[in-house]
């Protein structure tokens, strides 16, 4: 049972490179959608609470196409419970998956995990998405890490961008922080291995840079005790850190676990 309320500044990331999914903490679903490189076409709704939607009669689910993609965007998914999909390119693909594909489909939104990797050639689909009170417990499959990095990058700095900025010295225009280069969360893909923790709200803002910490804080698949875990780090040096120079406006990385 939840016991706290989601704090829309904490991210929490782990991943299990081998199974290519992602667990996660903090990640809505308009966050991934806006962070994936390329839109999705089509989404075939394993569990849900929409009302707008087409039928497939082969597979007997709902799905959604762009035009509804777009309207589903404005939703509060969060408040759907469990929302579990998976992408696909054409209906007509729908129509040629065997009872074999079907049935594990099913599996993977009852039981939020898989039977086989969810990659198939028929739907040419690149993710699943399997969401428990979504951003609260994400499983996310990513068929390419690249996508996976793009969108972290991308919602990293989305969170960033909506804080409420101080003035320093004097008034200053906000401006709006470039994206994150996939290139520069990669040396954090070996924390991520174990489970780490980047606090938007714990951030360092000054003139000059803008320092995000990075914890590794291990895997956890009860959030309650990945945010009980969390608020515990207190005064601990932090494993690594997302820095923007606000002068060059370029990111960098800096990873290495904390000696004390």
């Amino acid at each position: 049972m939840k016991k706290h309320v989601l704090d829309r500044e904490v991210i929490y990331v782990h991943m299990n490179q081998t199974d290519h999914f992602v667990l996660s903490y903090g990640i809505e679903f308009i966050e991934f959608m806006s962070g994936i490189p390329e839109p999705i076409q089509n989404a075939l709704l394993i569990r849900h609470k929409l009302k707008d939607t087409h039928f497939n009669m082969r597979t007997m689910l709902e799905y959604v196409d762009q035009e509804l993609i777009g309207k589903l965007i404005e939703e509060d998914v969060h408040g759907y419970g469990d929302f579990c999909w998976i992408d696909f390119n054409d209906e007509e693909h729908l129509n040629l998956l065997s009872g074999q594909e079907i049935a594990e489909i099913l599996y993977l939104g009852h039981l939020k995990d898989h039977l086989r990797l969810p990659f198939y050639r028929k739907l040419k689909n690149n993710y699943a998405y399997l969401a428990g009170d979504d951003g609260w417990f994400n499983k996310t499959y990513y068929k390419d890490w690249h996508s996976f990095f793009s969108m972290l990058g991308s919602t990293i700095v989305g969170k960033v961008n909506n804080q409420k900025e101080k003035s320093f010295f004097f008034k200053v225009k906000k401006k709006n922080v470039p994206a994150i280069p996939k290139e520069i969360l990669h040396p954090f893909a070996d924390f991520m291995k174990e489970g780490i923790v980047i606090s938007l709200e714990k951030a360092n803002r000054n003139r000059f840079t803008i320092e995000i910490p990075v914890w590794v804080i291990g895997d956890f698949f009860d959030m309650d005790a990945m945010y009980e875990e969390y608020e515990m780090i207190g005064g601990r040096k932090a494993d690594g850190k997302l820095v923007f120079d606000r002068k060059s406006g370029e990111w960098q990385a800096f990873a290495a676990y904390s000696t004390t």
